[in-house]
Order: C-alpha cells, then structure tokens, then sequence
C-alpha cells in the first residue's frame, strides 16, 4: 500500500481514484494533482514508482490543505458561527440543517432517530 500524508492507499484501485481515499482530495483534485506530478491517471497505486509516489506528496504538500488541518479549519469555521450566534450557527448548535432544508418530514441524518411522543388521553366522565 501506497502511504502519503498519513492515509493508506489501496494497491488495486487506478492513481486518480486512489488519491480520492484521502480527506480533502476529490476526482478533479485528484486528476489535477497526478497531472502535475507527471504521472498517468490510469497506472495503478501498486505500479507507482518512489519518484511518482514522491513527486505526488510533493505536489499534494505545496499546494493543497487535506486530513487534519483541513478538518480542524473546518472545525473552527462552525465554532466561529456559533460564537458570533449567526443563524448558521444557530442550527449547527441544535443539530438542524443548515442550508435551508425542510424539516417537517426529512432531515433525519441531521435530527437523528425517532423520538415518539405519545398522544394525550382523553379525560373519562
């Protein structure tokens, strides 16, 4: 397994789709990194020589923030909305969508469970 910035990369799986494994790095990311490093697309994560493998964590190091200082910058920007209580904030602190999703119905990866709440009885005469 390929190793750069800390993240394994699967042996099997094409360079361009195996860079994708680390956070912050996406297809087009991907593609636009192994066009930098010189290295083909399509040439497998087993068949990466170290210069390439080196080349490729040169080029990911110089120009692009990914793993943990990416994830901490996002971090902070949700802290930073909490702080000065934008309505963006606001929903991240109760756990609501964020961008202006309907929650009557939906919204339940961000609401989690269920909660029933039972019905009133009605008062016997």
């Amino acid at each position: 397994m390929a190793r750069i910035v800390g993240v394994d990369i699967p042996n099997n799986k094409r360079g361009e789709i195996g860079l994708t494994y680390v956070y912050g790095i996406g297809a087009s990311s991907a593609q636009k990194i192994l066009d930098e490093a010189g290295v083909d697309r399509n040439i497998k994560v087993q068949d990466w020589t170290d210069d390439q493998s080196a080349a490729i964590r040169n080029v990911i190091n110089d120009n692009f923030k990914i793993e943990g200082e990416l994830r901490s910058e996002v971090q902070m920007n949700i802290k930073r909305l909490q702080d000065i209580g934008s309505y963006r904030g606001i929903r991240h602190r109760i756990g609501l969508p964020v961008r202006g999703q309907s929650t009557k119905n939906n919204a339940r990866t961000r609401k989690g469970k269920r909660k029933t709440v039972a019905n009133k009885k009605k008062a016997t005469k």
